[in-house]
């Protein structure tokens, strides 16, 4: 029922976030654009996307291995 009446809540309060966006664009990020630093901004962030995902992908095979060591 807590379900229901968060998605409910959710959903009519959504179209009003669309309300807030304002019609001009944003100065900085056409100027990384034309200047092509905007896929240096990018491919940063993959990286630091990417590694923490490894980490945990490392995190969670190094936990399993110590759980069956630990059950057996």
């Amino acid at each position: 029922m807590k379900y229901w009446i968060n998605t409910l809540i959710l959903t009519l309060f959504s179209p009003l976030t669309f309300a807030q966006e304002s019609g001009e664009s944003i100065e900085m990020a056409d100027v990384m654009r034309s200047n092509g630093k905007i896929y240096v901004v990018v491919g940063v962030l993959l990286i630091i996307f990417v590694g923490l995902i490894v980490n945990m992908v490392r995190l969670e095979k190094k936990m399993n291995r110590i759980e069956k060591e630990i059950k057996a």
